[in-house]
């Protein structure tokens, strides 16, 4: 087998590109190497030059691309910038990972589609539960045929109360018009996985959705814009010190840790730069004064072109993360709880079947092992060994997301997928 060690270029250090994606690639040092950074914060770049041993660094993207930098580029900007940089890539001849969404506009997607049919490349988009052991789990079960034939799939989207606060009320993914819809930015993985399950195109569905609570006019009486000046600061369940500092010490005070570590570029974390972090900065803002639009809750009914039915509902509002899945088929039904990490599968007058897919989890991996083996596919790919998704796959659970947002905003209007 011809192993190849292949040079990485990132643009975008944050939460995915450098501390999930960036420290995978650098941990396999027999298959990649990082050669060249890009981000328009200068302390990042000090920051993971250092981490990733990487000399050459960009704070200019037009400078940064002049020209190809390396054998493959991992593109972790804001949405909005993705497609134009994916373009360019392509242009470069870079094979590209590309973090999702890749955009929520219909009309660059099908740009992307043609850049790719245009330059060639390989393009692999950041579906990364598609590689995750419990939901390859999922398939094996489902491909067995032991429950019989799928009629309908339901899915939780759990958010958790402090992630929504975190991502969607204080963070990078607060508002509509500076990234995208929630439903593309959170669950274009589900859609992604409903698709992948129906094996079909989604024909028509319709959602209803809207942001219940994150508010001004649920702020508690009396209460500051700021957590750290709050006379409620030690009873908010959404209380930054609580989040941030409460939390972090409840899991042993760890040097780098997501979400802690988004708050400050210093290194490593401390009580003092997390509460300086706090004190200043947006993720220190009252959940109700901010400047969120990003719905807190949302419901899809999708039916596929094959017939088979799906039903998501996303929601801010529980003490846990992670999805649950339940598959209904003629013969049996099978579900998957995330949190557990546990498939019951349950054929019809027959004894439970219990598979635990922990014991193939690393515990330190994101996404249940899913950002682990997405970028071993990655390499895969690279060495032309193994069938990634599709990208016109991939733009499919885009298109599925942004219909149901134009359905939400039609008070839950039917819609057909495809025009």
């Amino acid at each position: 087998m011809n192993n190849k060690k292949f040079t990485v270029a990132i643009i975008g250090l944050g939460a995915r590109g450098a501390e999930s994606y960036g420290r995978l690639v650098h941990s396999m040092k027999d298959k990649f190497e990082i050669t060249a950074l890009c981000d328009k914060d200068e302390q990042k770049l000090k920051k993971y030059e250092k981490i990733f041993e990487t000399s050459e660094l960009f704070n200019d993207e037009t400078e940064f691309f002049k020209q190809k930098r390396a054998d493959a580029i991992i593109i972790a900007t804001l949405d909005r910038d993705h497609v134009r940089q994916c373009e360019r890539a392509l242009e470069l001849k870079y094979d590209v990972l590309l973090e999702k969404p890749i955009t929520d506009d219909l009309d660059e997607c099908e740009r992307l589609l043609n850049a790719h049919k245009k330059y060639g490349g390989k393009v692999v988009v950041c579906h990364v539960l598609r590689y995750a052991p419990a939901f390859i789990e999922l398939k094996k079960v489902l491909d067995s045929g032991e429950c019989g034939e799928l009629v309908m799939i339901d899915t939780i989207e759990q958010v958790s109360y402090w992630h929504q606060a975190h991502s969607f009320v204080r963070g990078n993914w607060r508002n509509r018009e500076q990234t995208s819809p929630m439903i593309l930015q959170k669950c274009c993985h589900d859609l992604d996985l409903l698709q992948y399950y129906a094996n079909s195109k989604c024909e028509t569905l319709s959602s209803i959705g809207d942001l219940k609570h994150f508010k001004k006019c649920n702020q508690p009486e009396g209460a500051s814009d700021r957590c750290e000046e709050c006379k409620y600061v030690d009873e908010c369940c959404y209380s930054a010190r609580g989040i941030y500092i409460g939390n972090w010490k409840a899991i042993g005070s760890p040097d780098n840790c997501w979400p802690y570590n988004m708050l400050t570029t210093e290194y490593p974390l401390t009580e003092e730069n997390i509460r300086n972090a706090i004190k200043t900065g947006p993720y220190g803002r009252c959940v109700y004064a901010c400047d969120n639009d990003v719905v807190d809750h949302q419901i899809v009914s999708m039916t596929f072109e094959n017939g088979i039915k799906a039903n998501l509902r996303m929601t801010a509002f529980t003490q846990s993360g992670g999805r649950i899945m339940k598959f209904y088929c003629t013969k049996g039904e099978f579900e998957l709880d995330e949190a557990t990490n546990i498939v019951t599968v349950r054929v019809f007058n027959k004894p439970d079947k219990i598979i635990d897919v922990n014991a193939l989890i690393d515990k330190s991996d994101n996404h249940g092992g899913g950002d682990a083996g997405l970028i071993n596919a990655f390499y895969e790919t690279l060495c032309g060994r193994g069938s990634p998704t599709a990208l016109e796959s991939s733009v499919e659970s885009h298109l599925m997301a942004l219909k149901a947002e134009q359905s939400r905003l039609k008070k839950g209007e039917l819609l057909k997928v495809h025009d």
